[in-house]
């Protein structure tokens, strides 16, 4: 079956591939944790970062190569040509696991955009064909591509994209035919039919909030150092771009999908799991499914009373808070996708690109990669995986820390500053716990 091979694609290993005692990573973790926050209280008690002062101006050779009309539209060209070959590949390849479009669709497309976005900024943005192919209809009806027939309704903010996330890893993760041609076929056909009725509707505007791809690669983005101010770009300090994150709608809910799904994503491979699903008389396939909306729930329910729980003024509102300080969970996110995809990526990958050069399954060397092999280094040094994978993880885990500690002196009242970060800081932890011990378990 082809819905098998994906189980030993995706598997990127957990304890094997981590000799260092999870007990041992844990603590070190948690005390990681606990003494940031406590340096962060004694040193940092006013913000540090202002969006009108922070970075400086990109050198203007740079700043003029990034902003040329030949640059962008060079970028566009190449998002074309690789959705083009995708396109080509899902709809005249053969449905064997050896199809390039698996791996484009799951590792470069899914895994891919978080390097590229930490590396060069909102990559997807700048090469998304659904935004050119919106481009080239307006243009060839005379209309702006920016202007829609309704106004996008602000309250909707990031849940089309959320839902539209949860609907990738949904495919990937528990639908039991995610290897198979026809399925992938039909979830990108339904991508694109509502991105481009979203653009005709509400104008390219839409993408920024409901394409799941832009939106995901653009607040990876907020990690890297480029930024934009006044349109002008600069370069900045990380976490002062990841202070300008917008507490819009469903922000919360974006980050619950991505950090909840990688979570469940380790769970679901661990012995526990395993050995559950296979005693129990209920469908395996329906309690994956219920396992991973539980995830994704009890992340956002655990932010979210971290974030109810602190002390305020009386004229704040406190569900507005969880938005406000989920910027700090994108670190985390990235972290954790570090530390559970690296090998996914790096291998499967490769061979991805070795596959993409025979589309059609039928012994070609279009690309001149069919004789390459795949490099599998990373497998072969364990330990330095496991410190890979452990610093990923708290380091992701200290940053979330110290955005939440800069919004938390913007926005709590001076009494509250302090005291009212420790159920947050709390549930940071709980969420250090868990995910390493997810990522020893699987």
């Amino acid at each position: 079956m082809p819905g098998d091979g994906i189980s030993l694609a995706h598997g990127i290993g957990g304890a094997k591939d981590l000799p260092i005692p999870p007990e041992l990573a844990i603590l070190g973790a948690v005390a990681a944790l606990t003494v940031s926050f406590t340096v962060l209280a004694v040193a940092w008690r006013t913000p540090r970062y202002d969006e009108s002062k922070t970075g400086r101006p990109a050198p203007d050779w740079l700043a003029g190569v990034v902003d040329s009309a030949a640059f962008r539209i060079g970028l566009r060209v190449v998002g074309i040509v690789l959705f083009a070959y995708a396109a080509v590949a899902a709809v005249f390849g053969r449905d064997l696991l050896t199809n390039p479009v698996f791996g484009i669709f799951y590792v470069w497309w899914w895994v891919g955009l978080v390097p590229l976005s930490l590396l060069f900024g909102p990559v997807w943005k700048a090469i998304s064909p659904v935004r050119t192919i919106n481009l080239v209809f307006a243009r060839l009806s005379g209309s702006d591509p920016e202007a829609g027939v309704f106004h996008y309704p602000a309250r909707l903010g990031y849940w089309p994209a959320a839902v539209g996330l949860f609907a990738f890893v949904w495919l990937e993760l528990v639908y039991p035919f995610s290897t198979e041609l026809g399925p992938v076929r039909l979830w990108c056909a339904i991508y694109v039919a509502v991105m481009l009725l979203g653009g005709a509707l509400f104008g390219s505007g839409f993408y920024e909030r409901g394409d799941p791809f832009e939106v995901y690669s653009s607040l990876v983005a907020k990690l890297s150092v480029w930024g934009r101010r006044d349109g002008r770009l600069i370069v900045r300090s990380p976490l002062a771009n990841l202070d300008t994150t917008l507490a819009v709608p469903g922000l919360l809910a974006v980050l619950s999908v991505l950090f909840g799904s990688t979570a469940f994503d380790s769970f679901k491979d661990s012995s526990f799991w395993v050995r559950f699903t296979q005693d129990s008389d209920i469908s395996t396939n329906l309690l994956n499914n219920l396992a991973l909306l539980a995830f994704c729930v009890g992340v956002g329910l655990v932010f979210l009373v971290g974030c109810v729980t602190t002390g305020v003024d009386p004229d704040t509102r406190r569900l507005e808070l969880p938005n406000k300080f989920a910027h700090s969970i994108i670190p985390i996110v990235v972290g954790y996708i570090v530390a559970h995809y690296s090998t996914y990526l790096l291998e499967y990958g490769q061979q991805t690109l070795i596959q993409a050069s025979d589309p059609f399954g039928n012994g070609s060397d279009l690309l001149g990669t069919g004789d390459w092999t795949v490099n599998y280094w990373l497998s072969f040094h364990p330990t330095f995986l496991a410190v890979l994978k452990v610093l990923a993880v708290v380091v992701g885990h200290v940053l979330g820390v110290i955005a939440a500690h800069e919004r938390a002196i913007e926005l709590l009242p001076k009494r509250h500053q302090l005291t009212g970060q420790l159920p947050l800081l709390f549930a940071m932890i709980a969420f250090t716990v868990g995910g390493l011990y997810l990522l020893f378990a699987a």
